[in-house]
């Protein structure tokens, strides 16, 4: 679940910067900038839950990319679909989904280098920890 939140904050950081670019709205923005991510962490929590199944997990271990554009494509469906319900605006709810994803797939790729590299300290540090012992 930490891995969770500690991309929410990336994640509602970038949305509420695109939002108020596109809209020039600071409320809109921000209204934007709450749903959008949390209908997005949302999806990432499940996303995450599916990329531990056993199959994913041996298939593409340690591939960052594959699972970064699988969680693209969720993404700018889901920005592209709250923009829009929000603002009522195709263009707006358009050009949302093209930047704010692009954005936060990018972060989200450096997000996961993180954890998997932390993954690997931490099972470094136990294994030799037990050697110690």
């Amino acid at each position: 679940m930490k891995k969770t939140v500690s991309f929410a904050v990336i994640h509602f950081t970038v949305a509420f910067t695109v939002a108020f670019v596109l809209t020039g709205d600071i409320l809109l923005g921000s209204l934007i900038a709450m749903v959008e991510p949390m209908v997005n962490t949302v999806a990432f929590y499940f996303h995450e839950k599916a990329w531990e199944s056993k199959m994913l997990k041996n298939a593409l271990r340690g591939n960052p990319g594959r699972k970064t554009a699988s969680f693209a494509a969720v993404h700018f469906s889901v920005a592209f679909t709250v923009v829009y319900l929000l603002t009522g605006d195709i263009v707006v709810g358009s050009l949302m989904a093209m930047i704010e994803p692009c954005i936060n797939t990018m972060a989200y790729y450096f997000h996961e280098k993180v954890w998997q590299k932390r993954a690997t300290l931490n099972t470094w540090y136990c294994h030799h920890d037990s050697m110690i012992a």
